[in-house]
């Protein structure tokens, strides 16, 4: 049969749009720069990068025959996954709850958006800013609220010693410090 009339699938691409897992009934935290940067990146690609990319698949479709027209072939592809990105993103804002971490500041229990210090029993200390599922970087020492760790922290206060679950069996930590952005002086 000619390439020309079968249909590419992209069922075992759709199996990567499953979202990281929320607690069940639990809302999509996310500070307003994490909001921020994920409607910027879904604007970027609406307005910008898929427009581009039709243009593209236009001008490669003209050119005749598609079974081997790489600009085509791969224009189309691209445009799956900016499409599947636009509905990831679209879906994560639309549950998204703006959360302002500013409003603890000066208090010493863990809540969303504190940056945490705290001790293992080795004497380890460790530093972590709870955030979003969408917007925390490992790299940049921050963790997803509903990681373990940031779960075990939660509504703890300084100096309170609680246990992390991690795969080799419980672990008392105890929090050194928790401090919050200060609050925003600019007026709205």
């Amino acid at each position: 049969m000619s390439k020309a009339f079968t249909r590419e699938t992209d069922s075992d691409d759709d199996e990567d749009l499953a979202l990281p897992p929320l607690p069940a009934g639990a809302r999509n935290y996310i500070t307003g720069q994490g909001y921020q940067r994920l409607r910027d990146e879904l604007l970027g690609l609406i307005d910008v990068e898929r427009p581009k990319i039709v243009d593209i698949v236009h001008w490669a479709a003209s050119n005749g025959d598609r079974s081997e027209n790489g600009d085509y072939l791969y224009g189309k592809k691209r445009l799956r996954e900016i499409d599947r990105r636009i509905r990831f993103l679209t879906k994560r804002l639309e549950i998204a709850e703006v959360t302002d971490p500013s409003v603890h500041h000066g208090n010493d229990r863990v809540f969303f958006g504190a940056t945490v210090t705290y001790e293992d029993e080795q004497g380890q200390q460790r530093t972590v800013t709870i955030l979003g599922i969408d917007e925390a970087d490992s790299a940049q020492q921050q963790v997803s609220w509903v990681s373990p760790v940031a779960r075990a922290l939660l509504k703890a206060r300084e100096g309170d010693v609680v246990k992390l679950i991690t795969p080799s069996g419980p672990v008392d930590i105890e929090i050194l410090q928790v401090r919050y952005p200060a609050p925003s002086t600019t007026a709205v």
